[in-house]
């Protein structure tokens, strides 16, 4: 089969209701992804963010339950400077190192909702890195 799927176009999160600026305070805040505007077109609740390659969408959910296992995983350049952006912040960031090829963390929004950053680091002449 051909190249049917391009990329990922974005991933979704949810919050409580009303939550919306602390949905800010972490995602622009914190990690420095930039909030652009809903279009007209959709209903005008909740915040979206962006940067180079990714696009997070936070929407407001009244049976809210964070996700803990379920999340988006964000390639970075500099794995060490998004880490210490959320230390800095007070978020605790957990280093794993089972993933070949790859170095990485998990963390946690402010709502619960689990998160993974990694870049790639090959481990030898054999490592495979996707």
């Amino acid at each position: 089969m051909s190249a049917l799927f391009e990329r990922l176009h974005h991933a979704t999160f949810t919050m409580p209701v009303g939550e919306e600026d602390t949905a800010r305070s972490f995602y622009s805040g914190v990690l420095g992804l930039r909030e652009v505007r809903k279009p007209a077109t959709m209903k005008q609740i909740g915040c979206w963010f962006r940067s180079d390659g990714i696009e997070i969408h936070g929407l407001p959910d009244e049976a809210f339950q964070p996700n803990r296992l379920g999340h988006p995983a964000i390639l970075v350049t500099d794995l060490d400077l998004v880490a210490e952006r959320l230390t800095s912040a007070g978020v605790e960031v957990t280093m794993d190192d089972r993933f070949p090829g790859h170095r990485r963390f998990h963390t946690y929004d402010h709502f619960g909702n689990q998160l993974e950053f990694l870049e790639t680091h090959p481990v030898g002449p054999d490592s495979e890195t996707p």
